[in-house]
């Protein structure tokens, strides 16, 4: 050591080259240090990140588990709309049924109105669409009182005619107090 100090002492050109090259030597570091200060911090705040958007990937995950259950259970059991007659019990009036008749062309578009051809080719009217059995009742007593002497009630379940027998059990019990309806 003490033999470059004398090198420097008779050179001091040398000491200043020296000097200026510490110095600048110790500006890089500076500046490198900071810069690796602050790729710690951009680490830092992704890695936040990352975590923030695991926490919401695991979250959007339950959400997409429970959102294919509810669809699983509704295609399993779906519901069935107050509009949606095709589906489940409803009770319909039967007005006639005719031979030589043919009202098909109202069906479609209307869909209170409706009927079905039987195998003998009777065509079966049907007016009214009711999911209670007891509203269906007064509705068939209203077409009685208007003249519709042979109207009834026809049950169909999930769009088959069924017997009355098979779905009016559960319906019975639940009449309402008369004068309530």
């Amino acid at each position: 050591m003490e033999k470059k100090a004398k090198e420097y002492s008779k050179n001091p050109a040398n000491l200043k080259q020296l000097m200026d090259d510490k110095q600048a030597a110790d500006n890089q570091v500076a500046s490198l240090n900071q810069k690796v200060t602050q790729l710690q911090n951009n680490m830092s705040n992704k890695d936040a990140r990352i975590a923030e958007l695991e926490d919401q990937l695991t979250q959007s995950r339950g959400e997409l588990t429970t959102a294919k259950a509810e669809l699983a259970q509704l295609k399993e059991n779906p519901p069935v709309h107050a509009m949606d007659f095709s589906k489940g019990i409803v009770f319909k009036v039967q007005i006639g049924a005719f031979k030589n008749k043919d009202l098909s062309k109202y069906f479609d578009n209307n869909p209170n109105f409706g009927g079905e051809a039987a195998e003998d080719g009777t065509q079966r009217l049907t007016i009214g669409i009711f999911r209670d059995y007891w509203e269906a009742d007064t509705f068939k007593k209203y077409m009685r009182e208007m003249g519709v002497k042979d109207a009834w009630i026809v049950p169909f379940k999930d769009g088959q005619r069924v017997d009355i027998k098979d779905v009016l059990e559960g319906v019975v019990a639940e009449k309402p107090a008369e004068g309530t309806n």
